[in-house]
């Protein structure tokens, strides 16, 4: 369908108005009548009306991610001296939000204040998330604690606010005590357990939500899969199995394999090493999309299969899926695995040249890698050498693994010792240079990093089980 220019001609405000609704995800179009109305000084005609095609605009351009024109567009409306509504906020909260712009935000608390319009629950809502996403659970947990009767979703966005902050305690206690309950409460709590590492907890918060499915009248949705398999997915002992009965429960309720979904699955069984799982799941997703392809080429690489993971890749090409950053680690990780050192080189070269993809330090790492695991010591340390940046703990880690592989201990004492001064209260630097000095039968220096490790005041952390 061709799409209509309204550059050529002036609007009315009730034209835009009716315009920007019908085209509200277009970025293009939004941006033709945003020009329009500019150039034809239509957004100071009538105060009234101006407001409301100021809130349509801001609302026009967060839809299609442009958070800042949505920003901006606020200040625009206030130096026009168009009064902002209640409505106005709560799309520019999001903006703010969207955008990493805390100061903006705390402006915007401001500027709602100044406005009286922070009695508003919607308002209000909205800056309990705002707060909870950039990290201030004190002015979060503060402005919920305002709202005179908070409802369902505000319930929600301070269970979210609490979980992302670390305060599972909180956010349980907050489950509890809530009148009423949806999908997205227990959703949230179980990701909430599963982001802090509570796994077995998010697991059987699930398992309760399934027994009481036919009481409560609350159906788990994608998300809510999602968020468990991850949780199965890390969890030590049994996740697999318990994934297993999520995945049956999938099954017999006839839930759509989304690429979502599917890719959740495939990654649990990844990681628990079911490779036959892991593949069926995969060609049984319909519209696999860039991150199911990025699941099934780690899981083969991770799990002795790296040479099925470059086909996989190659595969995932000839279907017009581009590569990102994720598959690019994959990839290289596949071509460590083999000792395939020419081929991780020449794909990293073309690939981030073809598909854009800037480097991270994590990509270097794994290079590092790829070219250590095989042998090459001294190329692994002229490769790092030659880095546009500082070597990280991820590199060097990689470089010192190398070392510890090929019993290189000499070197493998130079880089350990730098990422000590880099992880200075990280026990797991002192213990690994200690182990390797001890493999070299280099006694007294394998003491040294014991007694330098006491004396920073660090110690093991002992293994533990869910069982303990």
């Amino acid at each position: 369908m061709r799409c209509a220019s309204f550059s050529s001609f002036s609007l009315s405000l009730e034209d835009a108005l009716h315009l920007l609704q019908r085209f509200l995800k277009s970025s293009n179009q939004v941006k033709q009548i945003h020009s329009v109305l500019f150039t034809s000084n239509a957004l100071v005609a009538s105060r009234w009306k101006t407001k409301h095609v100021y809130n349509t605009l801001i609302r026009s351009y967060l839809t299609t991610e442009h958070y800042k024109t949505s920003l901006a567009l606020f200040n625009h409306m206030l130096a026009n001296r168009v009064q902002p509504i209640n409505l106005t906020f709560p799309s520019l909260i999001k903006a703010a939000c969207s955008s990493f712009s805390v100061s903006y935000g705390v402006a915007l608390h401001g500027q709602a204040l100044k406005r009286g319009v922070l009695w508003d629950p919607f308002v209000q809502t909205s800056f309990v998330r705002f707060y909870g996403e950039v990290g201030d659970l004190r002015s979060s947990r503060k402005m919920f604690d305002e709202i005179v009767h908070p409802c369902v979703t505000a319930c929600n966005c301070m269970l979210d606010a609490c979980g992302r902050n670390g305060e599972m305690d909180s956010a349980f206690q907050l489950f509890q005590r809530m009148p009423v309950t949806n999908v997205i409460s227990w959703t949230t709590v179980i990701s909430g357990f599963g982001k802090n590492g509570l796994h077995t907890k998010a697991v059987m918060l699930f398992g309760e939500m399934i027994e009481n499915e036919r009481v409560v009248r609350i159906t788990p949705n994608e998300a809510t899969f999602v968020c468990v398999l991850s949780s199965c997915a890390n969890l030590d002992h049994g996740g697999v199995q318990l994934g297993k009965q999520i995945h049956g429960y999938v099954l017999r309720k006839e839930i759509i394999l989304t690429t979502t979904l599917g890719t959740a699955l495939l990654d649990m069984y990844g990681k628990a090493g079911h490779l036959g799982m892991a593949l069926t799941t995969f060609y049984q997703i319909r519209d696999k999309k860039v991150c199911a392809w990025n699941a099934i080429i780690s899981a083969l690489a991770s799990n002795g299969k790296p040479k099925k993971a470059l086909e996989m890749f190659e595969m995932m090409k000839s279907k017009n899926v581009h590569p990102n950053g994720i598959t690019l680690l994959a990839v290289l990780t596949a071509c460590a695995r083999s000792k395939l050192v020419d081929l991780g080189i020449q794909l990293f070269t073309s690939v981030c040249s073809e598909y854009k993809i800037t480097p991270t330090p994590e990509h270097y790492g794994c290079m590092v890698d790829l070219i250590g695991r095989a042998g090459l010591l001294v190329d692994a340390v002229n490769f790092i050498k030659n880095l546009p940046f500082e070597p990280d703990a991820s590199v060097l880690g990689a470089l010192f693994s190398a070392c510890k592989i090929h019993e290189d201990v000499e070197l493998g004492n130079k880089v350990g010792k730098t990422l000590i001064e880099l992880q200075p209260q990280h026990c797991g630097q002192y213990v690994a240079l200690s182990t390797l000095n001890a493999l070299d039968s280099n006694w007294e220096e394998a003491e040294q990093m014991r007694k330098a490790m006491i004396e920073a005041g660090i110690r093991k952390i002992p293994a533990y089980t869910i069982l303990s």
